[in-house]
């Protein structure tokens, strides 16, 4: 099985018949034996002590917080039921948790880095659970307060009875080339900040195929058309909550004539000088890190491991 991107293989079993049940919920969450993974202000609790892992707690450590805020319900491993806990409201979480000098909160993708990769897909969901329920506390449809259910895995509306649940956002994330050479750019914002060019990228639009959406973004990022496009693997992206879908595809023109408003650079390249870039030793071009589903994508296409 092809090992999976940072931030997926999450092994969990998230529970769904057990998250039915709020009194069996209550009962796990303050069982000794749960592991519960805090978050402060989205950055999550990991130690050091040998190697980096999530730096889970117990029921007792987050009772001394003294916190009112409803627990996320990830799912079990080995029988042992795991949360997630926003305490972003604690002022100074490692001295309320007294925490040692090789335990720290770290931002996701920092802490991504140095994690196992099973831990990643923990994170990926924690995260983007309790962001999700942070940003959408009132009721779509009236603007009554909701209340969280199933363990997090919704949120209910005590007016109109409307029903709200985490939301994931399919992205489609592409390499495009001719054979010899594919089209990287730079969107406005942190990738013109840095100097680096990566795969065109956008999200799915309603009632939009993958294959349409890739053949329509980079149409109207780069002003080429795309015939064939093939798909390559997928990343959860917790920021705040996506999907990535990577694909190639097969150019059937060349020109570019890029979108201006969106994009501060759009180029062709060369198979080698994508290839010396991926190796860093390209002056001239920088390109994403393993972290992101970009830089596999980019590599497939640079080594020639793709169809077409």
């Amino acid at each position: 099985m092809q090992q999976p991107h940072v931030f997926a293989g999450n092994q969990l079993d998230r529970g769904d018949v057990q998250r039915r049940d709020e009194a069996q919920l209550d009962s796990l969450f303050s069982d000794p034996a749960t592991r519960i993974l805090p978050l402060w202000q989205l950055n999550v609790l990991v130690q050091s002590e040998s190697d980096t892992t999530l730096g889970w707690i117990k029921h007792e450590d987050a009772r001394r917080m003294d916190i009112d805020v409803p627990p996320v319900f990830l799912g079990f491993a080995d029988g042992i039921a795991h949360f997630a806990l926003d305490i972003s409201e604690v002022h100074d979480p490692v001295h309320e948790l007294n925490l040692p000098d090789s335990w720290r909160f770290q931002e996701a993708r920092a802490a991504a880095m140095e994690l196992p990769g099973h831990e990643t897909g923990i994170l990926a969901q924690a995260r983007a659970q309790l962001d999700w329920h942070a940003r959408h506390g009132f009721c779509s449809v009236c603007g009554h307060r909701t209340e969280p259910g199933r363990g997090g895995h919704v949120r209910k509306c005590g007016q109109c009875n409307s029903e709200h649940f985490p939301r994931t956002d399919p992205v489609v994330i592409m390499v495009t080339h001719d054979g010899d050479r594919c089209v990287l750019g730079q969107s406005r914002g942190r990738l013109s900040r840095s100097g680096m060019y990566s795969a065109l990228a956008g999200f799915v639009d309603q009632g939009e195929s993958i294959e349409e959406a890739v053949r329509r973004e980079v149409k109207e990022e780069a002003g080429i058309e795309v015939g064939e496009v093939s798909y390559h693997s997928s990343q959860p992206w917790p920021f705040p909550s996506s999907l990535m879908i990577g694909c190639h595809a097969r150019a059937l023109t060349t020109e570019i004539n890029r979108d201006e408003e969106e994009m501060t650079d759009v180029r062709w390249f060369t198979r080698e000088e994508v290839l010396s870039a991926l190796h860093e030793e390209n002056p001239d071009l920088k390109v994403p890190g393993p972290v992101a589903i970009a830089h596999h994508i980019i590599k497939a296409w640079a080594e020639g491991d793709i169809d077409g």
